[in-house]
C-alpha cells in the first residue's frame, strides 16, 4: 500500500512541476511620476522630436516616461518617426538605407528603434512609451511590426523599462498576448473602460474623450483601469485632470507639468 501511494504521490507531483506557471499580469514597470514626453522634450529645447537628442532632454529633466513612434521599413528596419513618411520619403515603401539620404535638423539620420532603445535603456528613471503605429499597408504588417518590436524589447531586456500604446485595437490585443505584464494602452478613444479591463488593456485618449466622458476617468480608477491624457500642453486642461486623479499626462510642454508636480 505504501509503495503504491508513493507512486501516486511521485506521478502528482511530476504532473505538477511539468504544468505551466500561471502568468501574473501584474506590471512590473514602474513610472516615477505622471509626466509623458511627447515625442521626447523637443519643443522647448529645439531639437528635433523623435530624435535621440529629444530622448536624452526628455531623461534629463526627468519624465516619468517619454513617448516616441515605430515604423518598419520596407526592408523590415524598425525606426523611429512620428509621420509616415520622413523628409519626403514614404518609411514602409522605403528602405533604411534610402532614408540615411536625408537627415533632421540637428544632424541626426532617423534612428533605428535599436539605437533608441539602447539610449533609454541607459538609464532607469524614464520609462519608454512605445507607439506601434498602424500601418498603412495591411493589417497583417501592423501586427508583424507589433511583434518585432516586442521582440526587440526582449533581446535587450528592457521589459521593466517598457511600455506600449497603439491606436489598432487587434495590435494592443497582440501585445498583450506577448507580454502578460507590460503596460498596454488604447489610444483611439472608442472603447469604454469596462471594454479595456474585459482585455487587460489601459485608456491612453484624447483630453477631449475624457472631457466628452465625464466618469471614464474615476470608472477607470474602480476598475484598476490606468488613464493617461494625450496631448496636453494647457495649464487649466493639466489642473482638471490632476484634481480628478489621472494616472498621466502626455504633454509637449513636461516642463511645466514637472513644476505643478513639485518634480
Amino acid at each position: 500500500m505504501n509503495k503504491v501511494f508513493l507512486a501516486l504521490a511521485a506521478l502528482a507531483m511530476y504532473f505538477y512541476s511539468c504544468a505551466p506557471a500561471r502568468q501574473s499580469t501584474q506590471s512590473t514597470v514602474s513610472f516615477s511620476n505622471k509626466v509623458i514626453a511627447h515625442r521626447g522634450a523637443f519643443k522647448n529645447t529645439g531639437v528635433p522630436e523623435n530624435s535621440i537628442a529629444s530622448l536624452k532632454a526628455a531623461i534629463a529633466l526627468g519624465c516619468g516616461g517619454t513617448e516616441f513612434d515605430i515604423h518598419m521599413t520596407s526592408d523590415e528596419v524598425l525606426v523611429v518617426n512620428h509621420d509616415h513618411d520622413f523628409m519626403g520619403m514614404h518609411i514602409e515603401q522605403s528602405t533604411y538605407k534610402q532614408l540615411l539620404a536625408k537627415r533632421m535638423k540637428n544632424g541626426e539620420k532617423i534612428p533605428t528603434l535599436e539605437a533608441y532603445l539602447k539610449e533609454g535603456y541607459s538609464q532607469k528613471k524614464t520609462v519608454m512609451v512605445a507607439e506601434i503605429k498602424t500601418s498603412k499597408v495591411s493589417k497583417e504588417r501592423s501586427l508583424r511590426l507589433a511583434t518585432k518590436v516586442v521582440e526587440l524589447v526582449r533581446s535587450l531586456n528592457g521589459q521593466a523599462q517598457t511600455a506600449y500604446i497603439a491606436f489598432d485595437y487587434d495590435v494592443c490585443k497582440k501585445v498583450r498576448a506577448l507580454e502578460p505584464k507590460a503596460p498596454v494602452q488604447y489610444l483611439n478613444g472608442d472603447a469604454s473602460p469596462e471594454k479595456l479591463k474585459a482585455d487587460r488593456l489601459d485608456a491612453d485618449y484624447h483630453f477631449s474623450v475624457f472631457q466628452k466622458n465625464k466618469n471614464w476617468i474615476k470608472t477607470a480608477k474602480t476598475l484598476g483601469v490606468k488613464t493617461n491624457a494625450w496631448t496636453v500642453n494647457d495649464e487649466q486642461v493639466m489642473d482638471d485632470f490632476l484634481a480628478q486623479g489621472i494616472d498621466f499626462i502626455t504633454t509637449n510642454e513636461p516642463e511645466i507639468l514637472l513644476k505643478k508636480l513639485g518634480k
